[in-house]
């Protein structure tokens, strides 16, 4: 059975990345997202379990002490982090496998394992980025404003990723992303297909 492919979406607050991961899941199969831990709290709209496991502070030190955790990291007061035992399971069974993580958890990411593929999600301009957050209307004007102050230092690792995708246009955005996931399986070497490339070259 051929190993899911796992991969990485970056992206700063306000870009789109939750729209569009969601929207990419609803129109491709055998593709899941990690549901992250995070000792933030739940928003209006959110589930436990669904878009996050919602975590005590506490609880999150002693899953990092028992490493648990493929990669965390603390964002605006908050530590977020992704379950190592779901993550190589969901591969394991043939799954591909998204992260929705910020570049940090990103780098970590790809030392364990470097053969993932990154997107990094762009706002087509600063003022859009700060419109989206105002218009989310999730967080007060003080989050909003250390979020944009972040911004840029965030967006500064899009260099580090193996693709980027500018979200101007969402429906345009969404086909790129489902492009370059369709694209990696046609990649060589292709794992899974050993017993077709034998049977045409024998």
């Amino acid at each position: 059975m051929a190993t899911g492919i796992l991969f990485i979406i970056s992206a700063p607050s306000g870009a789109g990345k939750t729209s569009l991961v969601a929207e990419l899941l609803n129109n491709m199969s055998n593709i899941k997202a990690s549901i992250s831990h995070t000792t933030r709290a739940c928003r209006p709209g959110e589930v436990d379990a669904v878009n996050y496991h919602f975590t005590s502070r506490e609880r999150f030190v002693e899953m990092i002490e028992q490493s648990a955790f493929l990669e965390h990291a603390e964002v605006f007061g908050n530590f977020y982090g992704t379950s190592q035992q779901w993550v190589a399971d969901t591969l394991a069974s043939g799954e591909d496998v998204i992260l929705e993580i910020d570049w940090q958890g990103a780098a970590q990411v790809r030392k364990l394992f470097p053969d993932s593929t990154s997107i990094f999600i762009l706002p087509p301009s600063k003022q859009a980025l700060r419109e989206r957050l105002h218009k989310r209307a999730q967080d007060d004007a003080e989050v909003i404003e250390k979020r944009i102050a972040a911004a840029t230092e965030e967006m500064s690792h899009y260099v580090e990723a193996d693709f980027m995708v500018v979200n101007d246009d969402f429906d345009t955005a969404l086909h790129q992303m489902m492009s370059i996931v369709s694209a990696q399986h046609c990649r060589l070497p292709v794992s899974g297909q050993e017993d077709l490339v034998s049977d045409l070259l024998g």
